[in-house]
């Protein structure tokens, strides 16, 4: 079986988990933590990390320490997974949705000006599989607007945008590291900002509220959303090796490229913008219809293949529609991404045998069903 991701861990991981064991530290409290939110914040160009137990932790904080009024719009896209739909509607705000460019498969950031009234109060940015969304465009409206600005940029470690790194945007930015990301620590997150009292307020906030002075005494409450020790040990010796992490994405980005530049009936990842270089953090494919994908992903399921479906849009999630959200709502482009689209194996210890091997059992299945 060749598995959608593969994690790579041959850096200084067991080194320093074999640390924290050694000495003990293995909880919230151990050294490695503060280390890896200062060694992200630096790398990233921020003044402050937060590390939490995971990405969606990392959304539940950073909106709730924004302190936005009940009942505010956020604008965000509707393609995207449901973390941060969930956590916009777990704090009694309004998510407003916006389709997918077609190319990029990131909100479409021409749409975004028409959907502000005067109850928005923030864009939530989310960089889709590879590519960073067109952020100029959404700093200016923000500026225009004074409205604020989350970037989710959960899969873009190492990715810039026109140079800059990403989770560096905005006021406020989180990272995953769940398992399939470039950098990973099993679970984890981390929330990253440059303002000191919002720093603060998440620090408080993913800590149980705990009050100063008197540790069991709460004035509001908050999360245990603590990453641990051992985590954070993982999260330092992946980031010391990032800039070959992103090399590799790329490299195996650039094989895939190559070995399916002539598969007809199915759209292969744009491999960059006038603003960014993909970054493959997965490399998905768009095939011609529902059922051609489908089928595709049946026959390398068959073949030992691991493939995964796209996200599916916020607009049709079950879970919304029974509360009355979105009803009749339509997103063209997303709609037509999440059903016809599917990403196939790229994780970091994937071997160039691998990726050749997965291609000629795409190459075979899309010309059956194609």
């Amino acid at each position: 079986m060749i598995p959608v991701n593969t994690p790579l861990l041959n850096g200084n991981e067991k080194k320093y988990l074999l640390e924290c064991v050694e000495t003990g530290w293995i909880s919230s409290e151990g050294p490695f933590v503060r280390r890896f939110e200062e060694d992200i914040a630096c790398f990233v160009g921020r003044q402050h990390g937060i590390a939490v137990s995971n990405g969606s932790a990392a959304l539940d904080v950073a909106i709730r320490a924004l302190n936005l009024e009940k009942g505010s719009e956020v604008i965000m896209p509707t393609f995207t997974i449901i973390s941060p739909a969930q956590s916009l509607v777990n704090e009694g705000l309004v998510p407003v949705l916006i389709d997918s460019d077609p190319l990029t498969w990131n909100m479409d950031v021409n749409q975004i000006e028409a959907k502000i009234t005067s109850k928005t109060k923030a864009i939530l940015v989310v960089h889709i599989y590879g590519l960073p969304v067109d952020l100029d465009a959404i700093l200016s409206l923000a500026k225009k607007y004074q409205l604020k600005i989350i970037e989710d940029a959960a899969e873009m470690h190492g990715q810039t945008y026109n140079g800059k790194q990403c989770g560096s945007f905005g006021d406020i930015s989180i990272f995953s590291f769940y398992p399939n990301k470039h950098i990973t620590t099993g679970e984890g997150g981390m929330i990253l900002t440059d303002d000191d009292e919002l720093a603060e307020r998440c620090r408080t906030l993913k800590n149980l509220c705990f009050k100063p002075g008197r540790r069991f005494v709460h004035d509001e409450l908050g999360w245990n959303y603590r990453m641990t020790n051992m985590q954070a040990a993982l999260g330092v010796a992946q980031l010391e090796n990032i800039q070959s992490i992103v090399e590799r994405k790329r490299e195996i980005g650039d094989r895939y490229n190559q070995n399916l530049k002539d598969l007809i009936n199915v759209e292969l990842p744009l491999k960059s913008t006038d603003y960014a270089e993909n970054i493959y953090w997965v490399y998905g494919l768009i095939a011609k219809t529902e059922v051609m994908a489908i089928e595709i992903q049946k026959k390398l399921g068959d073949n030992k293949i691991g493939t995964r479906p796209f996200f599916w849009c916020m607009h049709e999630q079950p879970v919304f529609n029974k509360l009355g959200m979105f009803l009749g709502e339509t997103y063209p482009q997303a709609e037509k991404l999440a059903r016809t689209g599917f990403y196939i194996p790229s994780g970091l210890g994937l071997s160039n045998a691998e990726i050749d091997e997965v291609s000629e059992q795409i190459i075979k299945a899309v010309s059956y069903y194609g």
